[in-house]
């Protein structure tokens, strides 16, 4: 991939983010995985024949995926350069989620704002697994700060490094993993056999994006504040706390985050109605206010900056 096809990718996805008129590869990823699993449900026979069905399904639908992009950009590429160009410029910018993930958590923001914890929990509810119908605004707020982090990897870094690495083919793959573990990739018991091998996987790939995710966070803290105080705080958060969250990865951004915010993130959640209790991240320096939530974005944005000035200077090398 070229500098200027990231370039131009990342703008659209920070002008348009996800524009309900555009089909988008992730939404038919999701109904590709939701028809295998109804007709899994009818076929497999027991735990094991479950296990292989998910293997099956976590290996086929990345390799599926990069196999159609590649040969549509190389199809489109052998009628025209300027097509192909075109193709890997659009196809690269499904894979970034930025201004999705920021439009969702102002309208959380917003409604917090005006005074509707019921507007703000059905806004927060599209956002994050937990159960939303009862939490308080705190609540609210720490859900709302943990997905923006959490989501700095998911939804920018990651895709952003395997752009870099094997353009739109390998950032889709990538795409189609992480699909796999947010729908079928979670401890439910529906998913424990189906959806072991997603998740696993998941955890995989998302390894290095998401310790760069952390580091880049603190950076942008340090931009933001200018200081480099609150920086060396929200390192020393990471280091401390990183660890700490049941996933090998989630655990890194949210704690660069809450050092970062100087707020603490974890605690309890409820899944389905099950309580959740997860290690705390951070100290409880600043209260867990909407403002916060505005906060977190623009750390996000600067570290998505960071990085894809970063990753466009190398690419131009």
């Amino acid at each position: 991939m070229t500098a200027c096809v990231l370039m131009l990718a990342c703008l659209l996805d920070a002008v348009l983010g996800d524009p309900r008129w555009l089909p988008h590869p992730v939404r038919l990823m999701g109904r590709a995985i939701a028809w295998y699993d109804r007709t899994v449900r009818l076929v497999a026979r027991g735990s094991a024949g479950e296990r292989v069905a998910g293997i099956a399904l976590a290996g086929g639908l990345p390799v599926a995926t990069f196999s159609a992009a590649w040969i549509a950009i190389e199809l489109t590429g052998s009628l025209h350069e300027m097509a192909r160009k075109g193709l890997e410029v659009l196809l690269a910018f499904t894979t970034l989620a930025a201004r999705d993930l920021a439009d969702h958590a102002e309208k959380v923001r917003r409604a917090l704002e005006a005074g509707s914890l019921e507007q703000a929990r059905e806004a927060v509810a599209r956002i994050v697994g937990r159960d939303t119908a009862h939490l308080s605004e705190t609540e609210i707020v720490r859900a709302t700060v943990e997905t923006i982090s959490e989501n700095t990897c998911d939804g920018v870094m990651a895709p952003l490094l395997y752009l870099a690495l094997g353009g739109a083919p390998l950032a889709l793959a990538y795409k189609a993993i992480n699909t796999l573990d947010s729908m079928v990739g979670s401890r439910e018991r529906k998913y424990l056999h189906l959806g072991w091998a997603s998740a696993r996987i998941d955890d995989g790939v998302n390894w290095i994006p998401a310790r760069v995710s952390a580091a880049l966070l603190v950076l942008a803290v340090g931009v933001l504040s200018r200081s480099t105080l609150r920086a060396r705080q929200a390192w020393r958060i990471l280091l401390r706390d990183g660890r700490q969250h049941p996933s090998p990865n989630s655990g890194w951004p949210e704690s660069a985050m809450a050092g970062g915010l100087q707020v603490q993130l974890g605690g309890v959640n409820f899944y389905h109605g099950v309580r959740d209790q997860r290690p705390t991240l951070g100290d409880p320096i600043r209260p867990l206010q909407p403002i916060r939530i505005r906060e977190a974005l623009v750390v996000m944005w600067i570290a998505y900056l960071l990085a894809t000035v970063s990753i466009v200077g190398l690419l131009s090398l």
